[in-house]
């Protein structure tokens, strides 16, 4: 015989639906756990990275120069420059020919020819571009012992960029002393600015025209025909929008200022021009000041602004080539102190890309200039991936192919780091192409350690080359990239040991002329005309620096994860990660974690390359100290450079220390293994023996600082609590677990409670009062002190806040009735979400906790499912004792749940609005160590990872309506209503 529901009991049919409130809160856990997921977005897979090629070389013999003299049919300063380099790069030397240099015409060809002769050599060209480029090839080849090539040379790349050097740049030590100025202003005018009238410093402006003047020797010496100067919006006045005022009104002390600066700083610029540079401007976009910007947002076209004062620009500077624009990165870290001029990423959909690009392309074409669009990007989408993603270049600028155009693209799928697949997008779109490298790399020590970048770059210029005929360029920095000052206190050509990467700079001027031409060969000439031109000192150097990259690999990255393309939060994190960011050498969890999971299968290995890196270090000091002194060109450079393999041997040593330590932890915490316990143990003890010596030495140095190791330390003294924080988990949780077959009524009733919160008891004793109360007080407080390893005050105060202020409203909304029963569930359902988290803490502490949290996709879905279902219960707990025991109506019952959480939401919100959302999750990231510790710091987490500033507006609103919808639903039904079941 069949039952139909309509004839079951009621208690069937309650049970019926209890079963459907768990069915659904489990569900519930299952969403949450899905969108989590979704947000969190962690994958990684092996990435095509480009192989590092030998740089080694045979080294011959330096070859005598074939000429002492100059002599011209055209004198012009440019002219007698590039002839000084000769005469200067053959002084004290006993060549007696002669250097004949015929100039027929005046066009910008580089090209030339070169013929010897009974006297000695003669040079043709057709301008004074390709007489130059003649002149500056030969002393090049004389200072760097090398053959003169004779015949017609015509350079193989006709745009070769740099960036401003070191221009304008302050070199004071105070600057440098801290350490974490992250500013990444490059602005190379803003130390000659007033506050007022005359606007500038001249005797600063006569500085900087003067190092300017210096770097442009240097670099048209290298083989550079272009430089990237940064600066648009602060020459500006947009005279020419509506009267001439509608910007910038009259007496606005932006229009005085960007004349005065005009005036001050082209000529300043002209040099460049002069001496045969093409000079480029270059700008963020979107550019603004406080007045611009509020023109602009009553503008229904604000291209058509930037377009006049683009024209303003070519006009006020017209040795100007065109203007160089980035839409990736901006934001306060870029603007000045007192400057107000700043700017915003804006342009970030691929229709407003192409807006931008047409309005600029077409006052370009209007002069005959170029517009060099950036693609660096980094964010979501088809812009937000437009560097290293070739449908997203396809989509953005496919059907844009002007012939002022000109997009400029690094050669790295990513940034300027090593363990990284060659740029794809540089091989598809058809317009113009440069590439861009970088001489100092930033995030391998500034170019403070050995890193010849030599092979590298010519490997990856010949593929690119052979795969696009569009490119025609390329871009050095010499200077550029990262802050400015939380290095080493390096300035190009002025300051500190710049030589080092000097290397890297005038290596891409001979390969952009010559990619064909041999890496050992050009590094073996920079090594005769810097160092020594002794055989065998330059055989040991040259031996130095072809195993600097091998050293740079295996000593700042880990090999097995930085041959992973990883994705995380939308984002694609760069392979070195556990250095981030520059110098901070990181402890979160999330990274190191990761690291760990994507190495496992190649521990061993990992940790013995960080060793490799040192022996390798070892070598190259040797190498170099077995030198004789009196074969230096300079005495000085060779104290540096053993200084710098010093430094370089004790910071391998160092992070191979720290490597071992974190990785030897990781495993513990995965395996259990009293193995990995104990070489984490000694590991450690390692560690901190190496870092308080590195840091005892380098702290104090300003051109080689020591890494900054506070967020490991911050990282390493939580993780080290975990055994003990296990110890204490299980004993907690076995009490727990104990209470919960005690015979005693007080204990029980919370536990019943917990499960049944319809059975709530009533009619308590004083001593079973205190127990609801005290005894979930007192496990909630120490099982998230467990948590957060008694060292996060930050998250307890939100954790147990929320959990105090849903109680106190909950006991305020039941009035004059006894509130044990309300206390029992309240309570009992906090012990038993603690259950659940001890029993994962119990197992390894909380770095095992959050270790399977990165890394084990299953266990978190689990965990959050059940977690979440537990937490839900809480509201549906109290409504049913709400009911059961205080004979509330439904909609009542509700209306208390949601109006105590609803206060517990805004009490949240209201908190972090009033820190501040940035200072409110950096306080608890630093605190709880699952984010990189620099995050805050450099980039900003809220900036970074895409956090809407609103959020703690959103917040608190979310928890006004649940207020106000809980008050209505409390009062729609008097107090003693009927219940219904």
């Amino acid at each position: 015989m069949t039952v139909s529901s309509c004839s079951r009991s009621p208690r069937a049919r309650r049970a019926m639906r209890r079963f459907v409130v768990v069915v659904v809160l489990l569900a519930l856990g299952a969403g949450v756990a899905f969108g989590l997921s979704s947000a969190l977005r962690l994958s990684w897979q092996p990435a095509s990275v480009m192989a590092e090629p030998s740089s080694r070389a045979p080294q011959p013999a330096a070859v005598p120069a074939p000429v002492g003299a100059v002599e011209m049919n055209r004198h012009t300063h440019r002219l007698d420059v590039a002839a000084r380099a000769v005469t200067d790069a053959v002084a004290g030397r006993s060549a007696r020919g002669v250097l004949k240099v015929i100039v027929d015409g005046n066009t910008g060809d580089e090209g030339y020819r070169l013929d010897r002769t009974a006297t000695g050599l003669t040079l043709t060209a057709a301008g004074e571009a390709g007489a130059a480029a003649g002149l500056y090839a030969v002393a090049d080849e004389i200072r760097s012992g090398r053959p003169v090539t004779t015949g017609t040379v015509t350079p193989r790349l006709g745009l070769r960029l740099t960036d401003a050097g070191s221009v304008g740049r302050d070199a004071d030590a105070a600057g440098w002393r801290t350490g974490t100025d992250y500013s990444l202003n490059s602005d190379i005018v803003t130390g000659t600015l007033l506050p007022r009238a005359p606007w500038v410093d001249q005797a600063a402006v006569e500085r900087v025209a003067a190092e300017f003047r210096q770097f442009i020797d240097h670099s048209v010496a290298q083989g550079y025909n272009g430089v990237v100067v940064p600066g648009f919006l602060e020459y500006v006045t947009f005279a020419q929008v509506g009267d001439g005022h509608a910007v910038y009104r009259p007496g606005d002390p932006h229009i005085a200022r960007a004349r005065a600066m005009v005036q001050a700083f082209a000529p300043v610029f002209r040099y460049a021009a002069d001496m045969g540079m093409r000079v480029y401007f270059m700008t963020d976009m979107l550019a603004l000041s406080g007045p611009l910007e509020a023109y602009l947002e009553k503008q229904d076209d604000q291209w058509a602004v930037y377009q006049a004062g683009l024209r303003e620009l070519f006009a006020s500077m017209p040795f100007a080539s065109g203007l160089m624009v980035r839409i990736g990165e901006g934001g306060s870290a870029y603007q000045a102190p007192g400057w107000d001029y700043f700017s915003r990423i804006a342009v970030t959909t691929p229709d407003q890309v192409r807006a931008m690009l047409r309005a600029f392309l077409e006052v370009a074409g209007e002069s005959d200039r170029d517009i060099i669009f950036r693609t660096w990007t980094v964010g979501v989408g088809a812009v937000g991936d437009l560097h290293t993603n070739p449908e997203s270049y396809e989509e953005v600028l496919g059907d844009l192919t002007d012939p002022r155009l000109i997009v400029s693209t690094k050669f790295t799928l990513g940034d300027f780091y090593s363990h990284l697949p060659l740029n794809t997008t540089l091989t598809v779109g058809g317009q113009r192409r440069i590439v861009e490298f970088q001489g100092r790399r930033e995030f391998e020590g500034f170019g403070s350690l050995p890193n010849d970048l030599t092979a590298l770059h010519a490997s990856a210029l010949r593929q690119l080359l052979a795969r696009n005929p569009r490119i025609e360029g390329v871009w050095l920095w010499t200077q550029d990239g990262g802050p400015l000052r939380a290095g080493p206190r390096t300035l190009y050509l002025r300051t500190g040991f710049w030589q080092l990467y000097d290397l890297n700079a005038y290596a891409m001027g001979r390969l952009a002329r010559d990619p064909d031409a041999d890496p050992g060969e050009i590094t073996a000439g920079w090594v005769r005309r810097t160092f020594s031109s002794d055989p065998a000192t330059v055989a040991a150097i040259c031996r130095m620096f072809a195993s600097s990259r091998e050293a740079i690999t295996k000593g700042l990255y880990l090999a097995p994860y930085a041959d992973y393309s990883v994705k995380a939060l939308g984002l694609e994190p760069p392979p070195m990660m556990w250095i981030f960011e520059w110098d901070i050498v990181t402890g979160d969890s999330a990274v190191l974690s990761s690291i760990y999971a994507i190495s496992r299968g190649h521990l061993d290995e990992t940790i013995a390359e960080g060793e490799q890196a040192t022996a390798i270090a070892a070598e190259q000091r040797a190498a170099v100290a077995a030198t004789d002194p009196a074969t230096w060109h300079d005495a000085a450079l060779r104290t540096r450079l053993l200084n710098t393999l010093d430094y370089q041997s004790d910071l391998y040593g160092t992070l191979g220390a720290y490597r071992t330590m974190f990785l030897r932890r990781a495993q513990w915490l995965d395996t259990g293994s009293a193995v990995a316990r104990e070489q984490w143990a000694a590991a450690e003890a390692g560690y901190r023996t190496a870092r308080d010596t590195y840091v005892r030495k380098w702290g104090g140095d300003l051109d080689l600082p020591a890494y900054n190791f506070t967020a490991a330390d911050l990282g390493s003294e939580r993780f080290d609590r975990d055994p003990a924080m296990a110890i204490l988990a299980r004993v907690l949780l076995g009490l727990l677990l104990v209470s919960i077959v005690v015979p005693w009524r007080p204990v029980r009733a919370l536990w019943r409670a917990a499960i049944m919160p319809w059975r709530a008891s009533e009619n308590p004793t004083r001593t079973a009062r205190w127990v609801a109360i005290l005894l979930p007080a007192a496990v909630l407080v120490l099982s998230r002190e467990i948590h957060t390893w008694f060292a996060a005050p930050a998250h307890l105060l939100v954790t147990l806040g929320s959990w105090a202020v849903f109680a106190l409203v909950a006991r305020l909304l039941v009035g004059r009735r006894d509130p044990y029963a309300l206390c029992t569930v309240i309570g009992g359902v906090a012990l038993l979400r603690t259950v659940l988290l001890l029993a994962v803490l119990a197992i390894r502490g909380p770095g095992y906790y959050w270790f399977q949290f990165w890394t084990n996709p299953g266990a978190r879905t689990a965990y959050v499912i059940v977690s979440f279902a537990s937490f839900a219960w809480l509201f549906v707990a109290t409504a049913s004792v709400l009911r059961a025991r205080y004979a509330w109506s439904r909609r009542r019952a509700s209306g208390a749940v949601l109006l105590a959480a609803g206060a517990t939401v805004l009490a949240v919100g209201a908190l972090i609005w009033a820190v501040g959302l940035e200072s409110a999750l950096s306080a608890w990231n630093d605190q709880m160590a699952l984010l990189p510790w620099g995050l805050h710091r450099i980039l900003g987490i809220v900036t970074f990872l895409g956090i809407p500033p609103a959020l703690p507006v959103w917040i608190t609103g979310t928890g006004v309506v649940l207020t106000i919808l809980g008050v209505i639903g409390i009062r729609a039904v008097p107090s003693g209503g009927t219940v219904q079941r």
